[in-house]
């Protein structure tokens, strides 16, 4: 059986962390098969939108992306065949590690255009296998905004061992 923590805490009266309650279920004798924390890793990665997508210069397939996250601003070098102003998605800023990829972005130049972070697919964030674009976030997502909460990855998985 599966369970959401927070759908457990409806249910409990408990301000308890995940680790004590996945003790607390085992004391009681139900086997904790997992535990699940999807958003593991993704906690730096924010709500960004494309402010204005431009075709790069000396590459067809690349837009040069100017990606605002509320307080700051980010020229980016996307190559998304979705990415497009006014979108809104997944923004890494440098220094991140990318769990999909297994890499820790740096400022970089691509193809002689300074790139500060990157927008990121299902794939890079480690989510799922789709990597034909950027993730597109609802117009409602706040700019700057935590992405794990936006997309509802903030939530553990716990899963019980059903006995027969």
């Amino acid at each position: 059986m599966k369970f959401t923590l927070a759908w457990l805490k409806e249910h409990l009266d408990t301000h308890a962390d995940l680790d004590a309650i996945a003790d607390r279920l085992t004391v009681i004798g139900l086997e904790v098969e997992s535990v699940t924390d999807r958003g593991k890793g993704l906690e730096g990665f924010v709500v960004g939108q494309i402010l204005d997508a431009t075709q790069h210069p000396d590459a067809d397939r690349l837009q040069v992306c100017r990606v605002g996250t509320g307080n700051e601003e980010f020229q980016v070098v996307c190559g998304a065949p979705n990415a497009r102003a006014g979108m809104k998605g997944v923004f890494a800023p440098p220094g991140s590690y990318i769990p999909g990829t297994k890499i820790t972005l740096k400022t970089s130049e691509i193809r002689g255009v300074e790139s500060f972070g990157m927008l990121l697919s299902e794939r890079e964030l480690g989510i799922s296998d789709e990597h034909e674009g950027i993730v597109d976030l609802p117009q409602e997502a706040p700019v700057g905004a935590l992405a794990i909460e936006v997309l509802a990855l903030n939530d553990p998985i716990i899963e019980i061992a059903i006995t027969p």
